[in-house]
């Protein structure tokens, strides 16, 4: 394991709610627990201390994401919401409060494109909205944002110091997940929003944004199999999982592509307040002669779901009988339309690049984070509606858990010859090696891919000759898969995004070294 996978495995991480950590022990193996004294709660205190100390080469930011991201190798555990429930309350409890509603999102696919929806929509409509939604792409902060606009550096660094002295003093051993849920929540508190659109990490029972108690609504976008050593085998079992978000007393909505009557039964049993389907709130909807059109823009679905759960929220706010005064604006029908349009980074973006190899003539790239069997068809259907004669160049990496050998097989399906797809390994652990993906479907092996072994980005090498190849033979090139590979596939394309630091990376492979070394030394004795 080389630094560069560690590396990549703490600033990328995506999600590490309760759930998601004690299943992933296993993801954990390249650093050693510390069995002794020394990894008690009791000490987590003074071990992350030294490990600002080690820090002192960065800028205060720098250093206290290196210390975040290396937050998970003493802090694994799998006592559920406990230790979340204990941080929000040392913070004053700030979801709690009466003067902030909360829309809490969940689901397979969509999650985090319906949430974005529904938060740029809100703010067209004068309110003031926190989104909190992960992964990040490029940097850290674009996981909380005010009014669309990522928070600054100098509000994580407050905010983040502000956590870990919390956790420190009273002995919260929060896990990366926590920590960042718990900093999204503080921000939205001081930034004085209206409402807060929170996206899930994993799940939703066990994950860390669930301590909120009265959300206006709760959203479940759709249910697909994925995670599931962590969900559970079946689509039923990881429905359940999701609707761990229903509360008592509090409405729910449901996109169409779950299974609705374990939903529906599950919101009886918790006594959420009504159950809606989109229909219910927008009318059936026209789907012509084909019922499967809607996969031609698979993105029609989060729009719905977000204009459904508008609507949804104006109803409820409209029923008031003293409306509030954070919620006195309109969310008009003309608002709604106009905000759903907008699409989140690497959701099917297109992009032109120039390329010197066709004397400047541009390449269409799609960024797509596809990344389960659904989510793929449903680009392909988009594919083939959008360039009807184009021939495809696909370079595609995937996650170590998610189902390669189905979605590989979709994707050999829409190319002409197996050489047209590029197989890229993220440095982040949690991803799929290039041997892997092969072992989980030998028809690969006529793909491209390189070894890579060596110190340096299997995503940059095989864009840059998909680029190439794409230019000369003027094909629609589609980057798509794991989000893990997605940050080194936008710059490689000269994409100008504000990045975090590459400092903060090489130092947290430093610290995680010695902490190796030091776990080994402990476990001799």
């Amino acid at each position: 394991m080389t630094c560069l996978k560690i590396v990549f495995f703490l600033a990328l991480l995506k999600s590490t709610s309760p759930l998601n950590t004690i299943s992933n022990r296993n993801n954990l193996k390249y650093f050693p627990t510390i069995t002794t004294k020394m990894a008690r709660a009791s000490d987590t205190a003074q071990m992350e201390s030294k490990l600002c100390e080690e820090t002192n080469t960065l800028s205060p930011y720098d250093a206290l994401l290196c210390r975040l991201y290396t937050t998970n190798l003493f802090n694994v555990k799998n006592d559920g919401l406990k230790n979340m429930e204990r941080l929000h309350h040392a913070l004053g409890s700030p979801m709690d409060q009466d003067n902030i509603s909360i829309v809490h999102v969940a689901g397979s696919n969509g999650k985090g494109s319906t949430a974005l929806k529904m938060a740029h929509t809100l703010h067209l409509a004068n309110y003031r909205v926190g989104l909190f939604s992960s992964p990040h792409i490029s940097s850290f902060r674009e996981r909380i944002q005010i009014n669309q606009v990522p928070v600054s550096e100098e509000q994580i660094q407050r905010h983040l110091q502000e956590i870990f002295d919390i956790c420190d003093s009273q002995s919260i051993p929060a896990t990366f997940f926590e920590v960042i849920t718990a900093l999204a929540f503080v921000i939205f508190v001081q930034e004085k929003v209206d409402i807060v659109v929170l996206e899930t990490g994993l799940g939703g029972r066990l994950d860390a944004t669930n301590v909120v108690k009265h959300p206006a609504i709760s959203v479940i976008t759709s249910i697909g199999l994925e995670h599931t050593k962590i969900l559970g085998d079946t689509i039923e079992k990881i429905a359940l999982e999701k609707g761990g978000i229903i509360k008592e007393g509090c409405p729910v909505l449901v996109g169409k592509n779950v299974p609705v009557e374990v939903l529906r039964n599950c919101a009886a049993e918790k006594k959420a307040s009504q159950f809606y389907e989109c229909d219910d709130l927008l009318g059936k909807e026209s789907m012509g002669t084909d019922p499967l059109a809607w996969k031609v823009d698979y993105d029609s679905e989060n729009s719905r779901v977000a204009t459904a759960a508008l609507t949804l929220l104006q109803k409820i706010w409209d029923s008031e009988k003293v409306a509030r005064k954070n919620h006195s604006k309109n969310i008009s029908t003309q608002l709604i339309n106009e905000g759903v349009k907008v699409r989140p980074s690497c959701r099917f973006e297109e992009i032109d690049i120039n390329t010197s190899i066709t004397n400047n003539a541009p390449v269409k790239v799609i960024l797509d984070v596809a990344h389960n069997p659904q989510a793929i068809e449903y680009l392909i259907a988009k594919l083939h509606t959008s360039y009807p004669s184009s021939q495809l160049r696909i370079v595609v990496g995937f996650s170590a858990d998610k189902d390669i050998k189905s979605c590989s097989d979709i994707l050999l399906e829409n190319v002409s010859h197996p050489n047209r797809i590029h197989l890229v390994e993220s440095p982040n652990p949690r991803a799929a090696s290039i041997n892997s993906i092969l072992e989980a479907n030998p028809k690969l092996n006529e793909c491209n891919y390189k070894d890579c072994s060596r110190e340096i980005s299997s995503v940059s090498l095989q864009v840059q000759e998909a680029l190439n190849l794409a230019g000369i033979n003027n094909e629609l090139l589609v980057i798509c898969g794991s989000f893990f590979i997605m940050a080194d596939a936008r710059k490689e394309l000269g994409i100008e995004e504000p990045r975090d630091s590459g400092a903060i990376g090489e130092e947290t492979a430093k610290i995680i070294e010695r902490r190796k070394h030091a776990a080994a030394k402990n476990q001799d004795i």
